[in-house]
């Protein structure tokens, strides 16, 4: 293995934005949730006339689907992600939207179908209100305590924020907000981190895991892990998801 500088300088120094994680073949694995969300999403956009992406990253996900509905909008919060959003789904006719909040800029009963791949937070009666009647949400949302193996590895202990996210809660707010959840499914997934470049890379693409992260501040913390990983014991965590399927 490479010294630990080497690997820290290079993954200081690697292209981070969207939601393409490439970089990390070979040094990281992350096992996926059973039910395959890029190909539901793209079975939902073929089959709709019009459609709504919300958080959409950098567009990787809607840009995996063949088939695109006649009218495609997505929305994105962070400039580097509309950006990279704007050249991959532009020439396919997509709309890219930088939105930063709620409300949404659209009309009441814009969209047939409404979906999400991790949003920051569902706000459920935006969600109901664009949606026409009888659409539908599609979504794949991050669970309670998702990586918090390798979060709280650096920031200590998190009990309260362990109980963010909440499925339960979630649920009732769909419902509450008037959508119908006809389908929901959990899943725990196994992480792996094999250098210590994986662990820096994803911190810094992940910002809000270790929102003051940087290589020099926590180095202690770092070399302390990479010995580890090079005495052939790579670093694991849980990652967790839930599907949603909901309809007004």
């Amino acid at each position: 293995m490479r010294p630990f500088e080497e690997l820290v300088a290079e993954a200081e120094s690697a292209e981070i934005g969207g939601w393409g994680f490439t970089w990390l073949d070979g040094r990281a694995t992350e096992e996926r949730p059973p039910w395959g969300y890029a190909r539901l999403l793209a079975d939902r956009l073929g089959e709709v006339r019009s459609a709504l992406d919300i958080d959409t990253g950098g567009g990787e996900v809607v840009a995996e689907a063949p088939v695109l509905p006649p009218r495609m909008v997505v929305t994105e919060g962070w400039a580097p992600n509309v950006r990279r959003a704007r050249e991959l789904l532009g020439p396919r006719g997509v709309q890219v939207v930088e939105v930063a909040d709620a409300p949404l800029p659209f009309d009441d009963g814009s969209f047939e179908s409404v979906s999400s791949r991790h949003p920051v937070r569902p706000d459920w009666a935006e969600i109901r209100r664009v949606l026409e009647p009888g659409g539908r949400y599609l979504a794949q949302h991050v669970g309670p305590a998702s990586a918090f193996e390798l979060i709280e590895l650096f920031l200590g202990p998190l009990p309260e924020q362990r109980t963010h996210r909440d499925p339960a809660r979630e649920i009732a707010d769909a419902q509450g907000a008037g959508l119908v959840v006809e389908r929901f499914e959990e899943a725990r997934c196994r992480m792996q981190f094999f250098d210590i470049g994986a662990v820096v890379w994803i911190l810094r693409t992940c910002v809000w895991w270790v929102p003051d992260f940087s290589a020099s501040r926590y180095e202690d913390t770092l070399r302390a892990l990479d010995a580890r990983l090079r005495a052939g014991h790579p670093f694991v965590a849980h990652s967790t998801r839930h599907l949603v399927e909901a309809r007004r």
